[in-house]
């Protein structure tokens, strides 16, 4: 069994994906794009100020990182 999804703010997934390699690409409205160069990959993290990011949005985001909830946890 998986372990829960944590509440989370987007400047806190941001600073995960920092981490891992990611660079902020573009800012479109409330939608930021995060690029890797060395795999082309791509996450866009939604940041809307003083809400938290809903589960089912962060689940994706955390499987487009390529991350397991636990890896995703000990990056916070």
């Amino acid at each position: 069994m998986s372990p829960k999804l944590p509440v989370v703010k987007a400047r806190e997934v941001a600073r995960v994906a920092e981490r891992l390699g990611f660079v902020l690409d573009r800012q479109k409205g409330s939608h930021a794009v995060y690029y890797r160069k060395k795999d082309r990959a791509r996450v866009v993290i939604p940041i809307h100020s003083g809400r938290d990011i809903k589960p089912k949005t962060l689940a994706a985001i955390i499987e487009d990182m390529g991350l397991t909830i636990e890896e995703f946890l000990k990056l916070l």
